[in-house]
This record gives C-alpha cells, structure tokens and sequence, in this order.
C-alpha cells in the first residue's frame, strides 16, 4: 500500500499472463478495488462487474455487485446535469 494503487497495478500486469490465475475473479477484483483507489472509477466499475459475473459464490457476487452499485450511483451524481 506505501507506493500506491499504481504499483499494485503493475503488479498484477505480471499475472494476467500465468494460466494459474488469468481470468480469475480475483484478479478482476483486486485490480477493480486499485482502479477504485486510484480514482479511475469508470474502469474499476468494469473490472467490479466482470469479478461478480466470474465469482461462484453468492456472498462474494453481492459485495462485487454491491460495490460497483455504489461506483455507478457515484459516478452518476458527479455528472452535471444538462439544461
């Protein structure tokens, strides 16, 4: 956490490419709460969305639905409103 949500990022670049873990909710998941630190909301939502989708657990799949609930409802207030 001491160098941030962008080293963290860079960090799971590195697996995205081991058959052990590619595709893995976590790994959505993991990179969705990073985005989510580091202010990119738009791509957290997405990653928070594809975790749920891949998640087989229903308590996993409602805190990840949950969260990018709470992103999009967020991100949605921040929008001014057109006249």
């Amino acid at each position: 956490m001491v160098p941030g949500p962008g080293a963290g990022l860079e960090l799971l670049e590195t697996l995205d490419g081991d058959a052990r873990i590619a595709g893995h909710y976590r790994l959505d998941a993991v990179r969705a709460h990073l985005l989510e630190m580091a202010g990119d909301h738009a791509r957290a939502l997405e990653h928070y969305r594809a975790a749920a989708e891949r998640t087989t657990s229903i308590p996993e799949r409602t805190y990840l639905t949950t969260k990018a609930a709470r992103l999009a409802t967020a991100r949605r207030e921040d929008i001014p409103a057109r006249e």
